[in-house]
């Protein structure tokens, strides 16, 4: 894992999550555009999940590596499946459902980063 990085998706997680908690306060549905900023968080998670692939491969980082890879799986499912889901919900909840989303994201790194013996 890459510090950096995962320094980055937290923060772009809770900015996400932040964005969204406002448009629930505002009673609005998701827009396009916050989809697009869950599209760039997930693709700092695929750059994320490449290198802690390449690197347990050699070797290094977390000893359980099924437990890793379980949560790497998961943080990359996350994102894709809130935003297709709130897409479709064309109400305020699709703006509670990619609150959650982002959050959950948010730990999960915290949780990997835990598993890496980084934290």
């Amino acid at each position: 894992m890459i510090g950096p990085v995962s320094l980055l998706v937290v923060i772009l997680s809770l900015a996400l999550a932040a964005w969204a908690l406002w448009f629930v306060v505002r009673d609005r549905a998701v827009i396009l555009r916050q989809l697009w900023g869950g599209a760039v968080v997930e693709a700092v998670l695929v750059v994320q999940a490449v290198v802690a692939t390449v690197l347990v491969a050699n070797g290094t980082g977390s000893p359980d590596r099924v437990l890793f890879g379980g949560y790497v799986v998961v943080q990359l499912l996350i994102l894709p499946i809130a935003a297709i889901w709130a897409f479709e919900e064309r109400t305020r909840w699709s703006s509670v459902l990619l609150l959650i989303a982002a959050f959950t994201t948010a730990f999960l790194e915290y949780r990997l980063l835990q598993i890496w013996g980084t934290l």
